[in-house]
């Protein structure tokens, strides 16, 4: 008797409502269905937490009602038997809790930073998209098929959906591991596979009237910035603009540019083999694997074309001017090549708002539907090096990416490979095409 009326006791406990109002139906005598609208609705009391479990059993059928409440039941209590508590976090909280785990790998070198701040914004899109206050226990596999419709919206391109996507479900499955929801990810909508050997549909590629325009545009914009330096923020223009022009000339990736330092780079004096003795700057440009997407460093020559030498020419003495007589500032070589004040990165806000300014000078305006955004410069810096008959493996060892990647996106048929195929056999003499 005395062990019978310590279960009774438990019972009478766990279910503090003891009787229900009409269309309320009690599950295992210690949790309650009921409706709300159209909707039935579930409510358990959490003896441990003191509080209530309440949530939309999202359907409008009694029977699939109960069946929820039953699977919702013997997880809650699944839970409590883990030590863990009911009250869910939020999609806000969630995200963050990912982020600080990533941020340890980031710390560990298991990914690079750009890595870091890349899965951040891609969750930053899903937070607006699925609001930061719903709570991770609410979510179902569904609640993101239209995820693709909603960004789509924004004319973002398909490839980089499916990597907001593929960030989104990884997180949702360290979460299900750690018990803050109830499913491992969502079921997205099958996208239709992207043909890569098709016309490119993503980045803009810029053509060679427009690249000069754009440069000699750029150089124009620096000189401006360069007469009144200390006057409100010309130096973040001046420093934008000659970022914009060496990321022409070099193709490097956003997070490569902006963590580059001087020390990252040698110049070299080439003498051209002819009458005239001429010769041209060379510069070696050290990409290391910490700032790098791949996380391998890599090296690789451009031609200068004076841009460094004249950016080196005026932030070296400003640099040192600003540091003088500081005992704790950084030695020349190891401040950023594109930072205000070689300590902080100059911001993708500067690179975007100084960038559109060019494109409006330039007079960039019908893409056929491509995004127009400072990648361009990387995409129409790799398509020139294809275009000028480079190998895969010698376009890679520039930019970084695999040989395979290079081939997949950038070896599909363009108007002047296919006039150049057309006439490989044959060879111009006095005006006339001869077959070789």
């Amino acid at each position: 008797m005395w062990s019978l009326k310590i279960v009774v006791t438990q019972a009478t406990m766990a279910l503090k409502k003891q009787t229900f109002k009409d269309g309320e139906i009690a599950i295992y005598d210690e949790a309650v269905i009921y409706k709300r609208g159209e909707y039935w609705q579930m409510r358990m009391w959490l003896q441990k937490e003191g509080k209530y479990a309440r949530f939309s059993l999202r359907t409008r059928s009694e029977s699939t009602a109960i069946d929820k409440a039953k699977q919702h039941y013997h997880e809650i209590k699944a839970m409590e038997l883990a030590g863990k508590t009911y009250h869910s976090k939020t999609t806000k909280q969630g995200a963050e809790e990912y982020l600080k785990q990533r941020w340890k790998d980031h710390e560990a070198g298991l990914i690079v930073i750009n890595r870091y701040r890349t899965v951040a914004t891609h969750l930053n899109h899903w937070l607006n998209f699925i609001n930061r206050d719903t709570k991770l226990k609410e979510l179902e596999r569904t609640d993101c098929e239209n995820y693709y419709h909603e960004r789509t919206k924004r004319k973002i391109s398909q490839k980089t959906i499916e990597n907001e996507q593929s960030t989104i479900n990884a997180m949702m499955n360290w979460l299900y591991k750690a018990k803050e929801t109830y499913i491992d990810g969502f079921d997205f909508k099958k996208l239709p596979r992207l043909d890569t050997r098709a016309e490119d549909k993503g980045r803009y590629c810029f053509s060679d009237d427009e690249s000069k325009r754009i440069r000699t545009l750029l150089e124009e914009y620096a000189k401006s910035a360069a007469s009144q330096l200390d006057e409100g923020k010309s130096i973040e223009k001046f420093v934008t603009a000659y970022y914009l022009l060496i990321s022409m000339i070099t193709g490097l990736r956003r997070g490569e540019q902006q963590q580059l330092r001087w020390q990252d780079m040698k110049w070299y004096e080439h003498d051209l083999k002819n009458e005239s003795g001429d010769s041209y700057s060379l510069v070696e440009i050290l990409v290391r694997g910490e700032t790098s997407k791949t996380g391998k460093t890599r090296r690789f020559m451009i031609k200068d074309w004076e841009y460094f030498e004249s950016f080196f020419k005026v932030m070296n003495p400003r640099y040192r001017k600003a540091n003088k007589g500081k005992t704790d500032a950084k030695n020349f070589g190891e401040t950023l090549i594109f930072s205000v004040d070689g300590n902080k990165e100059l911001t993708p806000r500067a690179i975007y708002y100084h960038f559109n300014k060019i494109m409006e000078l330039a007079e960039i305006g019908d893409t056929g539907g491509k995004e127009l955004v400072p990648y361009c410069f990387r995409h129409t810096f790799i398509t020139q090096r294809v275009n000028a008959g480079l190998s895969p493996t010698e376009v890679s060892e520039i930019a970084g990416n695999s040989a395979t990647e290079i081939e997949k996106t950038y070896y599909h048929t363009t108007r002047d490979k296919m006039i150049s195929n057309a006439l490989a056999t044959y060879t111009r003499k006095d005006g006339m095409l001869i077959p070789k």
